[in-house]
């Protein structure tokens, strides 16, 4: 079946982001923790890296990999102690999301 789109409507399409509605209705401020939804200079590209390439938590988590093996190869010895902290939390973050993505793994097993 064929598009019919009214005169000067044009083909529309639009995502509805629940999350995005509500929080906009919030000012963006969900009880303490504001909540910057941002603005994207392209929105259009945005979208289809989005759609066809990976999510937002998929790309954090490839730079956390990456991240993770350029750490474990980095000579620390000349780091200062903020720079030791730095390190040492980002292994802490990667350490808590490996244990979350285990526990969610260990729930999809199917028991008898």
């Amino acid at each position: 079946m064929p598009a019919v789109n009214l005169p000067l409507s044009g083909a529309v399409t639009q995502t509805i982001n629940p999350w995005t509605a509500y929080f906009s209705l919030m000012g963006s401020q969900f009880g303490l923790i504001n909540v910057n939804l941002g603005t994207s200079s392209n929105p259009a590209i945005e979208q289809e890296v989005l759609q066809d390439v990976a999510s937002y938590g998929k790309q954090l988590g490839r730079m956390g990999d990456v991240l993770a093996v350029l750490v474990r190869h980095l000579d620390l010895t000349s780091l200062t102690e903020d720079e030791h902290k730095a390190v040492a939390a980002f292994k802490r973050m990667q350490e808590d999301i490996a244990d979350i993505k285990e526990r969610h793994r260990s729930r999809l097993v199917i028991r008898p």
